[in-house]
């Protein structure tokens, strides 16, 4: 091969090579060109619910497509995350995820997918806290004093949860490990019962989210000695953390999206810098407060670094206590 012939081809071979990258790219870009849908893996109305619904609008706005949420419940959100691992990595399908996944992936021994390799983490989007909650009738005012309280009467405190390996159950279980407490752990179906029967006094503590205490809190129904998370909150700004009385420990829900594995990475990126602005944005700032979460932010692998980290963390608590699903 002549010289100049050889360069030509050299240089139609690399064009050639880039045009996957170049094709990636242009897809990104025009993307989406169709509705999405965001998969929630709880009934309408929830928490989980009206978050993905808020993100959902915002990107519709932003991205000149209709993003629509689809619920599927069952199982804890397995149901879900099990459609969208099996759904085309394209874009157009995406999940909300949130702690019940990490908890899942231990709690459910035979899942046909893996969470942490199956599901591409795009944009973390809230945090909630957890608020160590007791009914009056318990004397004890702090941490300090519960410790003493429940290692003076083992087996005798009603510790309630929204149900088996639900987060408010692997909360209190790791608190209970870490503390060296007996506590009766009583599962109920869902928060609110479970909160009801708190305030009549059936039983004794929950480790409550903190949308579904605060204003009991606020009316004096109910005794917070703590707050879960590594700071304190400013919604709560004279209550402690746990950590401050037991050394590691913290605990807190959060939610995000995630999309099917091998999903573009431009189209996470994408996506991941359409949610940063949003939770940039006033108004949904405000809306998540309201709903008793904090912003959020990060990139895909900050996101992903947490979803594997409290894979590994709730492995542990759910080993440690036996803690079987319904």
């Amino acid at each position: 091969m002549k010289l100049p012939h050889r360069r030509q081809f050299l240089h139609l071979a690399a064009g050639a090579a880039a045009l996957p990258a170049v094709s990636r790219v242009a897809r990104a870009q025009a993307y989406p060109t169709r509705p999405v849908r965001i998969v929630v893996g709880f009934p309408a109305g929830g928490a989980t619910d009206i978050t993905a619904r808020l993100m959902a609008q915002w990107l519709s706005e932003r991205l000149g497509q209709q993003f629509v949420i689809e619920n599927r419940p069952g199982a804890a959100g397995t149901i879900a995350a099990e459609a969208v691992v099996k759904a085309a990595p394209d874009g157009y399908t995406l999940l909300q995820i949130g702690t019940p996944n990490a908890i899942n992936a231990t709690l459910y021994a035979n899942l046909s997918f893996n969470f942490v390799r199956d599901i591409a983490p795009v944009g973390s989007i809230t945090r909630v806290a957890y608020v160590v909650v007791v009914h009056p009738s318990v004397p004890a005012k702090t941490i300090p004093e519960f410790i003493a309280y429940a290692k003076a009467n083992p087996g005798r405190i009603n510790m309630a949860s929204a149900g088996n390996g639900t987060p408010q159950h692997v909360v209190g279980e790791l608190f209970k490990m870490m503390a060296g407490v007996d506590m009766v752990h009583v599962p109920y179906r869902g928060g609110a019962p479970a909160t009801t029967d708190l305030l009549g006094g059936q039983v004794q503590v929950i480790f409550s989210p903190l949308p579904e205490s605060i204003e009991h809190i606020r009316a004096g129904k109910l005794r917070p000695l703590a707050v879960t998370t590594a700071t304190r909150l400013e919604v709560l700004p004279d209550i402690p953390t746990v950590g401050d009385f037991l050394p590691g420990y913290e605990a807190s829900g959060w939610q995000g999206i995630g999309a099917p594995r091998n999903t573009p990475a431009e189209i996470i990126d994408k996506l991941n810098k359409e949610i940063g602005v949003g939770l940039a944005d006033p108004k949904i700032n405000a809306r998540i407060a309201e709903l008793g979460g904090t912003v959020l932010a990060g990139s895909p692998a900050d996101f992903g670094k947490r979803v594997s980290d409290d894979v590994e963390k709730w492995a542990k608590v759910i080993k440690f206590a036996h803690i079987k699903s319904d």
